[in-house]
């Protein structure tokens, strides 16, 4: 092929936008195909095509890594006379900061890049190699120094928290309205070797527990899917007894609006005032909210928040 006809196929690469997207994601860090199916979006099966074809027009290359395929920027791209191309694409790259759709993708690859470090990624750099550190361990070694507790996950999805709680607690109820994810989550207690967790089936607002019958109540991520918030939290303080804790761990709030749609969140997040009042009009005290996890750049950051509720006092006689 001549030079014109090599030039016009690669136009009509780059004339689709799911390809410049891809380009986008890549040119920013390596990442696997599961990796980029989360950020873009979309099936398995089109983002490996289309990286097959930036493959093959010498603009994505592959890296192997621990049983892994990485997939970024070609060298290439940048040099053998696709200088002025790869000029042009950074300038609409950074021109298209504030659509939606970009703003979307940075999101989640920001998400992906968060659950790396926080799973201590060291990206092939022996020097960062640290063996036995992990938030895992932590977690575990902090629940030694909790006594046995009566423990519910509201919203428990897979059940990832409830199972870790379980390592500590005396019992835990994992509470979700999905009966499909209720089931993965037995099948992983039962895969474990988990025998006290009790699956539960229930909404936020009506919980299927008696009054006063756990110490601890978990909302993770939880929280933003809730029709009424305040009625959600009214609704775990029945259910815990006199001196028993509420936790929950909800993002702050942001303006992704994508994840409405994609996630089923009824709230984009809450402020930490926000928090604040709900558990304190609950009636809650000892109330604590701070920030959990946050990353220069990332829409998302994670707010703890905590509170107590009242122990029941002896009227003296």
């Amino acid at each position: 092929m001549d030079v014109i006809s090599d030039t016009a196929a690669l136009f009509r690469l780059l004339g689709d936008p799911t390809r410049l997207r891809l380009l986008r994601v890549v040119s920013r860090d390596r990442f696997n195909v599961t990796e980029l199916t989360g950020i873009l979006g979309l099936a398995q099966s089109g983002v490996s095509r289309h990286l097959g074809l930036l493959k093959e027009a010498g603009l994505v290359a592959e890296d192997r890594d621990a049983g892994y395929v990485y997939y970024r920027l070609a060298n290439e791209a940048r040099q053998n006379g696709h200088t002025p191309l790869w000029a042009l694409l950074e300038g609409q790259f950074t021109a298209a900061a504030d659509d939606k759709s970009v703003q979307a993708d940075e999101a989640r690859l920001q998400e992906v890049l968060r659950l790396r470090k926080e799973n201590f990624d060291t990206h092939g750099d022996p020097r960062q190699l640290v063996p036995g550190r992990s938030w895992a361990a932590w977690a575990r070694a902090l629940g030694h120094l909790l006594p046995p507790l009566d423990v519910v996950d509201i919203g428990c999805g897979e059940g990832c928290l409830t199972l870790e709680a379980a390592r500590w607690a005396r019992s835990v109820i994992g509470i979700d309205r999905s009966d499909e994810v209720l089931e993965r989550a037995n099948a992983l207690a039962t895969r474990r070797h988990v025998t006290n967790v009790v699956w539960k089936a229930g909404d936020l607002s009506r919980l299927p527990l008696k009054d006063e019958s756990v110490d601890v109540a978990l909302l993770s991520q939880s929280l933003h899917h809730a029709s009424d918030p305040e009625r959600a939290i009214a609704e775990t303080m029945r259910v815990l007894r006199p001196g028993g804790r509420l936790l929950i761990l909800d993002l702050r709030e942001h303006d992704q609006t994508w994840v409405r749609k994609r996630f089923g969140d009824r709230h984009l997040g809450f402020s930490s005032a926000g928090l604040e009042t709900l558990l304190r009009r609950a009636g809650m005290s000892d109330v604590r909210v701070q920030v959990g996890a946050s990353k220069t750049g990332d829409p998302f950051a994670v707010l703890i928040a905590s509170g107590l509720k009242a122990a029941v006092t002896k009227r003296s006689a």
